[in-house]
């Protein structure tokens, strides 16, 4: 009986696998096929391994300079916004901060704001900056919204970190800052790793922003290098599935190395440490 119970769930999970892995067969074999295979059987296994398209997509399509902008551009941002937010995030949670009920309010009503509404006056205040075409129009922008989230995911933490810890580091002499880094860090080990990786995978892939900020071709990152490269190679699918892997992959890479820490911080870190 229970197994006849849980045959529809797994069924069910079975079929939403399936319709998400196909695609991703289709063009993880793509891309090691010449175009006479993908069009021959696009599903079928390649006649010889071959990383010429890889190659030549890095080459052509001037992935080797994308990926070095958004390489520079995601340590930044993942930097300093992790770090900007444990110290908000501390700060609201933990100290007695003036205007406090004040501040919390703000950041969510700055992160509920649609980036999009906003997209046209920062560009034009990127302009008067004259740092458009550079690093500071896709740095500064994307610490802004990763802090005002940053900010509301730590203090739910720290909110919620064993009061009798911080009593005890507080009869010991310890200073805010040894508090904070000496005490409650280890155990906001889950919650930060789950906020870096989150931070790290929506500024690899943010694509608007680096798109209204950077015409020179010299600054896009990987997201907007594969835009332009889809509507020059459009024809080629196993150029285009390479591409598409390049861009992909440290993402994958990224969660399949954190993922363990990435499940514990989402299920509890950001609640109980």
């Amino acid at each position: 009986m229970h197994w006849k119970k849980l045959l529809p769930r797994y069924l069910i999970l079975i079929l939403f696998s399936l319709v998400v892995v196909l695609p991703l067969s289709g063009m993880l074999l793509s891309a090691f096929k010449s175009e006479t295979e993908v069009n021959a059987s696009p599903f079928a296994l390649p006649e010889q391994i071959t990383l010429e398209n890889f190659s030549q997509a890095w080459s052509v399509g001037h992935f080797n300079i994308f990926f070095k902008n958004s390489v520079i551009v995601t340590t930044v941002v993942v930097t300093v916004s992790v770090f900007l937010s444990v110290l908000a995030g501390y700060a609201i949670g933990q100290l007695p901060l003036p205007g406090r009920k004040w501040i919390y309010p703000l950041l969510l009503l700055g992160y509920m704001v649609p980036f999009e509404a906003v997209i046209i006056p920062l560009y034009n205040l990127m302009d008067v900056l004259g740092l458009r075409d550079t690093y500071w129009a896709l740095i500064l922008p994307q610490v802004g919204l990763s802090v005002s989230f940053g900010t509301l995911w730590m203090t739910a933490f720290f909110e919620n970190a064993p009061s009798e810890l911080v009593d005890a580091a507080a009869m010991d002499g310890c200073s805010r800052w040894q508090t904070l880094w000496q005490v409650l860090w280890p155990l906001a080990q889950p919650a930060v790793t789950t906020l870096t990786v989150l931070f790290f995978m929506w500024t690899w892939n943010e694509f608007l922003l680096a798109l209204v900020m950077v015409q020179n071709e010299s600054m896009r990152t990987l997201p907007v290098g594969l835009s332009f490269f889809l509507g020059r190679y459009s024809a080629n699918i196993p150029l285009l599935a390479a591409a598409s892997i390049i861009v992909a992959l440290p993402t994958v890479l990224i969660y399949i190395i954190f993922q363990r820490f990435f499940i514990r911080g989402m299920l509890g870190g950001a609640v109980k440490g």
